[in-house]
């Protein structure tokens, strides 16, 4: 199994299978628009911008402190206009819990390093996918998007 064997709803409500991005680098990051992390939104946008062979991937979380409210519409139009998000952005999803996802406790299974199964600890945690659509590695939420520039570019080379 990979991410390639997931489908999700995209922000705008159409199916897309993330087999779409075979061949690219992934940054799959849970996202949130009322945190104080949500200036990270600039970092992944530049990060994008940044490697053609690079795709962010935004997953709105309402599980941390209630900080993404909104419905998709307005998620949508709060990451265009305040942050001039053009990464692809997806519906809604739990990331802990019994609503977990699937894609999340794939990735919480999967990602190798100290936290590898253990829930999200808050919005913006990061999980860097490999061409072949495995983890590579997974970041804290505190972690700065430019922080991942040298693992992106051995991710892009390898």
């Amino acid at each position: 199994m990979t991410v390639h064997d997931f489908t999700m709803t995209t922000i705008d409500g159409s199916e897309r299978s993330l087999s779409d991005y075979a061949g690219k680098v992934l940054l799959i990051v849970n996202t949130a628009s009322a945190c104080g992390l949500t200036p990270q939104y600039e970092g992944l946008e530049a990060l994008y911008k940044a490697h053609p062979d690079l795709v962010v991937l935004g997953f709105p979380c309402n599980q941390f402190g209630a900080q993404e409210p909104g419905t998709e519409k307005e998620i949508a139009l709060f990451c265009e206009t305040q942050f001039a998000v053009t990464f692809p952005l997806f519906s809604k999803i739990e990331v802990n819990g019994s609503g977990t996802h699937p894609l999340y406790a794939y990735l919480k299974a999967e990602t190798p390093g100290v936290e590898q199964g253990q829930e999200i600890g808050w919005n913006f945690a990061k999980f860097l996918i490999g061409r072949d659509g495995k983890p590579i590695a997974r970041y804290s939420p505190r972690t700065a998007p430019a922080d991942l520039e040298a693992d992106i570019t051995a991710a892009l080379a390898g």
